[in-house]
């Protein structure tokens, strides 16, 4: 049985932000991962075998998806 799950992000300055995490994050798009971006959300699905292995993958995405904000805030105003 597939397990399947739907994450959206939205943010301020969403469409700039939406752009960069989707582009960030998608070539570590396994085969249970799509992202499709419209102008001010991204929508994430997963789909896997297992809910840990659904959990672990939402887990990761979320915490990417952090980094590339922190890191996009840092070079936009050039924090070393």
């Amino acid at each position: 049985m597939k397990i399947k799950g739907k994450l959206t992000i939205k943010c301020e300055n969403a469409g700039e932000m939406i752009s960069v995490i989707a582009r960030s994050l998608s070539p570590d798009n396994v085969s249970g991962i799509r992202t499709e971006v419209d102008k001010d959300s991204a929508t994430v699905t997963f789909s896997a075998d297992k809910i840990g292995t659904m959990l672990s993958s939402v887990d990761d995405y979320l915490m990417n998806a952090n980094i590339v904000v922190k890191l996009s805030y840092m070079l936009k105003h050039d924090i070393p």
